[in-house]
């Protein structure tokens, strides 16, 4: 019996070795950092243009003009992060408002009001989600209706503006915190820590990674036994509350209440969202992406003002201009990713 020795492996006979690809960074980083470099980009062409642009304080006084449209984009994130839609915060903004204001007229007690508005805005994004999940309806409908019944309710309260005299939130509207030479005011802290928390929950909660699975497959989230329904639902009860503590902020920064103010904030919201990468068919998208995304815009206000000879439309018109571009981008991004 004879036994046959393979011969060692020669170079020639030898398998092949792979490729190397080194390190490839997320693609789902890539809007995020686009919004980013467009939000330096602009910061760098102002402080070139304008004098005293470069400051730091221009940056924080964004922050502080723009607290109220950071908490509004946290809770419209987790909704398009599903998929959805949600038409009604601006009307939210309005109605909190405008229950705080009354209430604190009538004499009610400052954290009273805070959790009457809070538990309103909670409740009726419960009812939208509870609707637009069991009734199987479109988001956008039924927070079109949910846009009605708030602006409504405004007028209801009183189709006059309201001043808040209430010692608690003059206070805190003229309370201011030092970084250094440069100031910020409590607000920014509440928009902060709200998003700090909004980015904990999603990346670190098995409800956030709930919402991202239902964004990009609703039916494969089913599939894998995942909470649908608590998650659709919550997220709307998310955006309710988000409205209605970004109602309370307007409300500061305001010292009054109208059923006329934050008309179209939704369609700003949006905008932050969308700019800031989130895709509007969800399953992909940053909280952080999204206050970039607000601060885009408020910078954009900042142009106009060092300017001073432009029209305030001039900031609807670069708003609409970068929310097509990002579009455009998102569209690109998935079909390359499909």
């Amino acid at each position: 019996m004879t036994t046959v020795i393979a011969p060692p492996e020669s170079p020639a006979n030898s398998p092949a070795p792979r490729p190397s690809r080194g390190f490839t960074f997320p693609a789902r980083f890539l809007p995020v950092i686009a919004t980013v470099v467009l939000f330096f980009a602009m910061f760098g062409a102002g402080s070139i243009r304008y004098e005293g642009f470069s400051s730091p304080q221009t940056i924080l006084s964004v922050l502080v003009d723009n607290s109220f449209l950071i908490v509004l984009a946290v809770g419209m994130t987790f909704v398009i992060l599903t998929g959805g839609i949600d038409l009604s915060v601006g009307s939210v903004v309005a109605l909190s408002a405008m229950i705080a204001a009354s209430a604190l007229r009538s004499g009610w007690s400052a954290p009273l009001v805070v959790v009457a508005v809070l538990l309103t805005g909670s409740v009726l994004g419960l009812l939208m989600g509870l609707v637009i999940h069991y009734f199987e309806i479109q988001p956008f409908i039924v927070t079109l209706a949910g846009m009605f019944l708030a602006r409504g309710l405004c007028y209801v309260i009183s189709v006059d503006s309201i001043p808040i005299k209430n010692e608690t939130f003059t206070s805190f509207a003229s309370g201011t915190i030092e970084i250094g030479d440069y100031f910020i005011t409590p607000s920014v802290i509440v928009a902060l820590v709200v998003l700090v928390i909004a980015a904990i929950v999603l990346h670190m909660t098995r409800f956030g990674r709930t919402v991202y699975a239902v964004g990009g497959s609703e039916q494969s989230a089913l599939l894998m036994g995942l909470a649908v329904a608590r998650t659709k639902i919550g997220v709307y009860v998310i955006s309710g509350f988000c409205s209605a503590l970004a109602g309370l902020l307007y409300a500061i920064y305001t010292l009054s209440g109208y059923s006329l103010t934050a008309v179209g904030m939704e369609l700003d919201a949006i905008a932050a969202v969308v700019i800031g990468g989130t895709l509007l068919t969800g399953g992909s998208g940053f909280v952080l992406g999204s206050a970039v995304g607000v601060l885009v815009l408020g910078l954009i206000q900042s142009f106009i003002s060092f300017d001073g000879t432009l029209s305030s439309w001039w900031t609807k018109i670069t708003i609409g201009v970068l929310l097509l571009v990002f579009v455009l981008i998102q569209r690109l991004f998935t079909r390359r990713t499909v």
